[in-house]
């Protein structure tokens, strides 16, 4: 009887220990304490066996292995119990409804830009980037605006508080671009005719905030510089770039007016229902523009333009107002 008594005790405590065990360490102690072959209380209990007479040796040898085959059972479940990683409260419940994905969309500018540059893509002109701070060199002086005109007032743009300071050169105000044109004076410092570019961006003018104006907009500019350009082919170009942007509905017109930058100049401007909107203004190259770059008026000529993109915008999506863009109102954002 004392040798089913160590059995019943042994189990007794080997599983309680079991059960006790809540990390991968004190199992690892269990298991040495309990089933470990060359030190433990297994060895004492494999003693027992051998104590006892050799009549009673095959009843008692296949109690131990009972006992020794249930404390490992136990000891294993444990192991792998302690292995599964836990549940945190945070887990997914798979029983419960999902909650939907909102999936951001690209901005209607941001998709104005992209089929602009898909569209005047195709008529041969490829993109070309800029700084949107600018030195008053590229943003006035080399587009022919003189000092005194109006709009190099430092009311009509936005200086920065800050100047580049070239060594032993004078200190050279800077301001936020006031027009994509920048781009143009850039690109034909370095490259030679024939040119055919646009740049599309933002620009900054301390403009009334109104259904049609903003302090920040953005701009497509135009450049076509070759021999024989002429302003028939940029009213082709622009005619056709409204048209498959807008469709065949559209109408644009030309207006004389007057820029710096470009002889002669005219404002262009779309049809919208019984009314007429300003989308740009474009014109013929000054020769002043063009010698300041190093080419030659009697062997080149060009156009330029440069137009709104929000207006396009709002003219294929018929919105009456510009804040619209700006407001960021996922109700309106989210119909494009």
């Amino acid at each position: 009887m004392d040798h089913a008594i160590a059995f019943q005790d042994y189990e007794a405590s080997a599983l309680a220990a079991i059960a006790a065990a809540k990390s991968a360490a004190e199992i690892e102690e269990v298991r040495i304490e309990f089933l470990g072959k060359k030190k433990g209380r297994l060895k004492d209990l494999q003693a027992v066996v051998g104590q006892v007479s050799a009549d009673l040796r095959p009843a008692v040898g296949k109690l131990f292995n009972e006992v020794r085959d249930k404390v490992t059972a136990a000891l294993e479940a444990q192991q792998a119990l302690l292995r599964k990683p836990k549940k945190s409260l945070t887990a997914i419940d798979i029983s419960l409804p999902g909650q939907p994905v909102l999936l951001g969309k690209r901005h209607p500018l941001a998709q104005t830009m992209e089929d602009f540059k898909d569209i005047i893509g195709r008529f041969g002109f490829i993109v070309a980037d800029g700084p949107e701070i600018e030195d008053e060199y590229h943003n006035f002086k080399a587009l022919n605006i003189p000092e005194d005109h109006p709009a190099r007032d430092p009311l009509e743009n936005f200086y920065l508080a800050t100047a580049s300071y070239a060594a032993g050169g004078p200190v050279t105000p800077r301001l936020l671009r006031s027009q994509t044109s920048t781009v143009q004076i850039r690109v034909m410092e370095k490259q030679q005719p024939p040119i055919r570019i646009v740049s599309l961006g933002r620009v900054y003018r301390p403009d009334t905030i109104d259904a049609t104006h903003s302090c920040m907009f953005h701009q497509m500019e135009g450049l076509m510089v070759g021999e024989h350009v002429t302003m028939a082919q940029l009213k082709t170009v622009l005619r056709l770039f409204a048209t498959t942007y807008l469709g065949q509905d559209v109408t644009i017109r030309f207006r004389p007016s007057f820029f710096p930058f470009t002889e002669p100049s005219v404002e262009v401007d779309m049809s919208w229902g019984k009314d007429w909107l300003e989308i740009g203004g474009a014109g013929m190259i000054d020769p002043n523009v063009l010698r300041a770059v190093g080419y030659d008026p009697e062997k080149v000529s060009g156009f330029a333009f440069g137009l709104g993109i929000e207006r396009f915008c709002m003219r294929r999506h018929q919105i009456r107002d510009i804040r619209r863009f700006y407001e960021n109102d996922l109700r309106f954002l989210s119909q494009f």
